[in-house]
């Protein structure tokens, strides 16, 4: 396993996973729930922060490695899921819309490993449409976990909105993969 700053930044984001979590199970008298709201934000904005230093550093620096890239999207995948779980707990995320981004995210990452299997990883590789769905999805939770107005701005209200496009494009970007993956997915299946 290599070891460098862009992978470091990976595991530190993996590491924030459990604060943005437990600071909500803290008991109230230890921090009461407008400060936790904050706490839980201002981690995953540090955590999404990393997500996309880490790579940048990574390709300045030419540290890509294998390990690195199945790294962080794994640590993505849990940061988002750990999140929405704790949204869906407090009733400021319905659990379809939690379903939907968690599962589509489970879906798209089997069909990864198993395109890389048979060697057709470039007909699943990231596409603008994913990256608009993680801009916002990183939009939409920071605002959910704070909970309150800011300069002026219904972060529930917009975070929800956020979260609804995210969900909508999440739908639309699986169905966009599948489509892409769909003729080497014919062939395989005839093969077997």
């Amino acid at each position: 396993m290599p070891f460098n700053i862009p992978i470091l930044l990976t595991w530190l984001r993996v590491a924030l996973i459990p604060l943005v979590v437990g600071v909500f199970y803290l008991p109230p008298h230890w921090l009461p729930l407008a400060d936790r709201n904050l706490a839980a934000t201002l981690v995953f904005i540090i955590a999404a922060v990393t997500d996309w230093f880490d790579g940048f550093l990574a390709r300045r620096w030419n540290q890509t490695s294998a390990f690195g890239a199945f790294l962080d999207p794994v640590a993505d995948k849990l940061m988002v899921a750990g999140a929405l779980l704790v949204l869906v707990q407090l009733d400021r995320v319905n659990a379809i819309i939690a379903f939907i981004i968690i599962g589509r995210e489970i879906t798209i990452s089997a069909l990864r490993e198993w395109m890389a299997q048979i060697g057709a990883t470039k007909s699943v590789a990231v596409s603008s449409l994913g990256k608009i769905k993680t801009a916002a999805q990183m939009t939409a939770i920071p605002m959910l976990l704070f909970h309150d107005m800011l300069f002026g701005i219904d972060t529930l209200y917009w975070g929800e909105y956020f979260l609804w496009l995210a969900g909508g494009l999440t739908v639309w970007s699986m169905f966009y993969y599948l489509r892409r993956a769909w003729p080497l997915i014919k062939e395989k299946a005839g093969n077997l």
